[in-house]
């Protein structure tokens, strides 16, 4: 049986390019999902922000008086 700290380079280099290739399949994901949780919460930022700025811009009638 040959063990990977004794086997020849080019059969230890294959054995740790395959274990980092299923590694970096997380990665990977792990990073898309921060970039989809950082675009998602910026983007209702700037909605909410939006919308405090158009309601204060454009007046709605709630200070009017009723008749």
């Amino acid at each position: 049986m040959v063990y990977p700290l004794t086997a020849k380079p080019a059969l230890r280099l294959f054995i740790c390019t395959l274990f980092l290739s299923m590694l970096n399949g997380c990665t990977v994901l792990a990073i898309a999902d921060v970039a989809a949780s950082t675009a998602i919460g910026v983007t209702k930022g700037v909605v909410k922000t939006t919308g405090k700025v158009v309601g204060a811009v454009i007046p709605d009638g709630d200070d009017d008086e009723k008749k």
